[in-house]
Protein backbone atom coordinates (compact mmCIF):
# COMPACT_ATOMS: atom_id res chain seq x y z
CA UNK A 1 0.00 0.00 0.00
CA UNK A 2 1.45 3.49 -0.99
CA UNK A 3 -1.07 5.78 -1.08
CA UNK A 4 -4.39 7.27 1.28
CA UNK A 5 -6.74 6.80 -1.57
CA UNK A 6 -6.00 2.94 -1.97
CA UNK A 7 -6.45 2.53 1.66
CA UNK A 8 -9.62 4.22 1.77
CA UNK A 9 -11.06 2.21 -0.65
CA UNK A 10 -9.54 -1.01 0.90
CA UNK A 11 -11.26 0.49 4.38
CA UNK A 12 -14.86 1.22 2.65
CA UNK A 13 -14.65 -2.62 1.09
CA UNK A 14 -13.64 -4.12 4.34
CA UNK A 15 -16.38 -2.12 6.58
CA UNK A 16 -18.84 -3.83 3.91
CA UNK A 17 -17.57 -6.93 4.91
CA UNK A 18 -17.15 -6.77 7.97
CA UNK A 19 -13.36 -7.72 8.32
CA UNK A 20 -10.32 -5.96 8.94
CA UNK A 21 -7.66 -6.25 6.42
CA UNK A 22 -4.09 -6.40 7.62
CA UNK A 23 -1.75 -3.88 5.20
CA UNK A 24 1.96 -3.20 4.97
CA UNK A 25 3.40 -0.19 3.64
CA UNK A 26 5.53 0.12 0.58
CA UNK A 27 8.59 1.96 0.62
CA UNK A 28 10.76 2.57 -2.08
CA UNK A 29 14.29 2.86 0.04
CA UNK A 30 16.23 3.03 -3.55
CA UNK A 31 14.44 5.43 -4.86
CA UNK A 32 13.77 3.63 -7.81
CA UNK A 33 11.84 5.82 -10.64
CA UNK A 34 10.60 2.14 -11.69
CA UNK A 35 9.51 0.91 -8.50
CA UNK A 36 6.16 2.11 -6.39
CA UNK A 37 6.28 2.89 -3.18
CA UNK A 38 6.67 6.14 -0.44
CA UNK A 39 9.91 7.86 0.13
CA UNK A 40 10.82 6.83 3.69
CA UNK A 41 10.65 10.39 4.59
CA UNK A 42 6.86 10.25 3.93
CA UNK A 43 5.88 6.98 5.28
CA UNK A 44 5.13 7.92 8.96
CA UNK A 45 2.67 10.20 7.90
CA UNK A 46 0.83 8.38 5.47
CA UNK A 47 0.89 5.88 8.73
CA UNK A 48 -0.28 8.37 11.01
CA UNK A 49 -3.47 9.10 8.08
CA UNK A 50 -4.15 5.68 7.51
CA UNK A 51 -4.47 4.48 11.35
CA UNK A 52 -7.51 6.10 11.75
CA UNK A 53 -9.56 4.37 9.16
CA UNK A 54 -11.68 1.88 9.97
CA UNK A 55 -11.01 -2.26 8.83
CA UNK A 56 -7.90 -1.64 7.85
CA UNK A 57 -4.40 -2.82 10.31
CA UNK A 58 -0.52 -1.43 9.47
CA UNK A 59 1.42 -4.72 9.91
CA UNK A 60 4.13 -3.17 8.89
CA UNK A 61 6.74 -2.31 6.06
CA UNK A 62 7.59 -4.01 2.62
CA UNK A 63 10.42 -2.80 -0.08
CA UNK A 64 11.45 -4.15 -3.34
CA UNK A 65 14.88 -3.57 -3.65
CA UNK A 66 16.83 -3.04 -7.04
CA UNK A 67 18.53 -5.65 -9.10
CA UNK A 68 21.45 -6.94 -8.13
CA UNK A 69 24.11 -8.97 -8.71
CA UNK A 70 26.31 -8.69 -5.60
CA UNK A 71 23.61 -9.25 -2.34
CA UNK A 72 25.85 -7.33 -0.05
CA UNK A 73 24.85 -3.79 -2.42
CA UNK A 74 21.66 -4.13 -0.97
CA UNK A 75 22.02 -4.47 2.39
CA UNK A 76 22.14 -0.74 2.88
CA UNK A 77 18.32 -0.28 1.65
CA UNK A 78 17.01 -3.83 4.17
CA UNK A 79 18.61 -1.84 6.91
CA UNK A 80 17.13 1.52 5.96
CA UNK A 81 13.93 -0.27 6.01
CA UNK A 82 14.28 -1.70 9.41
CA UNK A 83 15.75 1.19 10.93
CA UNK A 84 12.45 3.09 9.53
CA UNK A 85 10.39 0.49 10.90
CA UNK A 86 11.91 0.76 14.35
CA UNK A 87 11.33 5.13 14.08
CA UNK A 88 7.59 4.04 13.31
CA UNK A 89 7.22 1.65 15.67
CA UNK A 90 8.59 3.60 18.99
CA UNK A 91 5.81 6.63 17.98
CA UNK A 92 3.51 4.24 19.10
CA UNK A 93 0.83 4.92 16.63
CA UNK A 94 -2.96 3.20 17.94
CA UNK A 95 -3.31 0.69 14.70
CA UNK A 96 0.31 0.43 13.81
CA UNK A 97 1.79 -2.77 14.32
CA UNK A 98 5.30 -2.87 13.31
CA UNK A 99 5.59 -6.57 13.80
CA UNK A 100 6.03 -7.62 9.58
CA UNK A 101 9.32 -6.40 7.59
CA UNK A 102 8.84 -7.93 4.03
CA UNK A 103 11.87 -7.69 2.25
CA UNK A 104 14.41 -9.63 0.05
CA UNK A 105 14.09 -11.81 -2.76
CA UNK A 106 15.29 -15.30 -3.94
CA UNK A 107 18.85 -13.38 -4.95
CA UNK A 108 18.82 -11.56 -2.06
CA UNK A 109 17.30 -12.83 0.50
CA UNK A 110 20.22 -14.20 3.07
CA UNK A 111 21.36 -10.39 3.40
CA UNK A 112 17.36 -9.63 4.27
CA UNK A 113 16.60 -12.17 6.77
CA UNK A 114 20.39 -10.79 8.42
CA UNK A 115 18.50 -7.36 8.30
CA UNK A 116 15.69 -8.42 10.02
CA UNK A 117 13.37 -9.30 7.42
CA UNK A 118 10.22 -11.57 8.92
CA UNK A 119 8.71 -12.17 5.08
CA UNK A 120 11.43 -12.97 1.79
CA UNK A 121 9.59 -13.43 -1.68
CA UNK A 122 11.60 -16.39 -3.07
CA UNK A 123 9.03 -17.42 -6.08
CA UNK A 124 12.20 -17.68 -8.13
CA UNK A 125 14.11 -19.87 -6.29
CA UNK A 126 11.13 -22.38 -6.49
CA UNK A 127 9.62 -21.86 -9.63
CA UNK A 128 12.58 -21.03 -11.83
CA UNK A 129 12.73 -17.55 -14.22
CA UNK A 130 9.66 -15.84 -15.53
CA UNK A 131 9.15 -15.44 -19.12
CA UNK A 132 8.20 -12.52 -20.69
CA UNK A 133 6.67 -13.00 -24.12
CA UNK A 134 8.17 -10.98 -26.89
Amino acid sequence: MDSLRLAEEISKEAVKKGVTCDILLEVNVAGEESKFGLAPSETEKLAQQIAVLPGVRIRGLMTIAPFVENPEENRVYFRKLRELSVDIAGKNIDNVYMDILSMGMTGDFEVAVQEGATFVRVGTAIFGQRSYPV
